[in-house]
């Protein structure tokens, strides 16, 4: 049994390739599920976004609130850069979490901040956009994670079918 519950929900967001890029690090990085509020994406989609493969493992839906309907035990932690937030590298990520990011064009509710059991920020000179963002915040949870999964194995399922580089030992010990 999987103790661990890892959501994202967007707030707004406007850019389909976004919200495609969102889908991709969501399948990388194992998220259970994404939600998104408003009508931007619904409106944008319909006209350019390869979403599809993602979406059919990993539900992409879109929501009145993403702090609707959610399961007890879900510690909600926004992602934002805003004033007394938490930077990245010194969060200690929840087992369960939903991961709440703002619209590429605004921030964050302040209604949906007053929900947060955290706030955490990525410490970067300017802000990145939201696909970055959620890159970020799930490869450091998944990097701070005692279940990750690693080795020659994970490599040869994870490359580009053209990719076959191997390391020879002795050049890395050089």
């Amino acid at each position: 049994m999987n103790d661990t519950l890892t959501m994202i929900g967007l707030i707004n967001p406007k850019s389909p390739e976004n919200v495609g890029a969102v889908m991709r690090a969501a399948g990388c990085y194992q998220a259970n599920a994404v939600t998104y509020t408003g009508e931007r994406y619904d409106r944008a989609v319909k006209f350019a976004t390869d979403t599809k493969s993602m979406i059919q493992s990993i539900p992409l839906t879109g929501v009145d609130s993403v702090l609707d309907d959610l399961p007890a035990d879900i510690k909600v932690v926004c992602v934002e850069l805003a004033e007394g937030a938490t930077p990245l590298p010194y969060f200690q990520h929840p087992d369960k979490a939903i991961y709440v990011f703002g619209p590429e064009d605004g921030s964050i509710p302040q209604e949906v901040a007053n929900r947060a059991d955290h706030v955490v920020y990525v410490p970067t000179i300017g802000c990145m956009n939201l696909a970055a963002s959620v890159n970020v915040l799930l490869y450091d949870r998944l990097a701070k994670s005692e279940n990750m999964i690693q080795g020659d194995d994970l490599i040869r399922r994870s490359r580009d079918n053209k990719n076959k580089l191997v390391i020879k030992a002795a050049s890395c010990a050089e």
